[in-house]
């Protein structure tokens, strides 16, 4: 089987997370500086056969659009045209930072690690990609 790859979109850094060949358990990837994150995934796409990509859709919790629903849209669009064979699915990434966050301090990651801004990122993208998992 293929792997699914989950994206947490973010301006500077963007948080991926991908599934085991099986699709049975999410783990974090990496953190991409978001403007090599074409690149990174055009590397990883040779390397690995990706059947699925997510990516999170940021909105309000009245359901208004965020500073960041446009950026997501350019960059699905991008995502388009470099992997048109590709499916492209959207899924809510509300609370995914807050639950990484809430998560790193679960695991007992130490402090100065919480604060490096890459680990919430691909935290967040291992959640969103675990709870599509169990949701499907």
């Amino acid at each position: 089987m293929a792997r699914i790859l989950c994206i947490d979109y973010g301006g500077k850094r963007t948080g991926l997370a991908v599934t085991d060949p099986l699709q049975i358990i999410a783990s974090a990837l990496t953190t991409v500086d978001t403007k090599h994150l074409i690149s990174y995934l055009k590397e990883y796409f040779r390397l690995e056969v990706v059947e699925l990509i997510l990516i999170g859709e940021p909105y309000n919790l009245d359901g208004s659009s965020t500073h960041a629903t446009n950026l997501v849209h350019r960059f699905i669009q991008q995502l388009k045209k470099e992997f048109p064979s590709t499916p492209i699915k959207t899924l809510d990434e509300t609370f995914s930072s807050k639950m990484a966050s809430r998560a790193m301090v679960e695991m007992g990651m130490k402090k100065k690690d919480r604060r490096v801004k890459g680990n919430v990122d691909k935290i967040a993208a291992t959640i969103m990609l675990q709870e599509y998992l169990e949701n499907r």
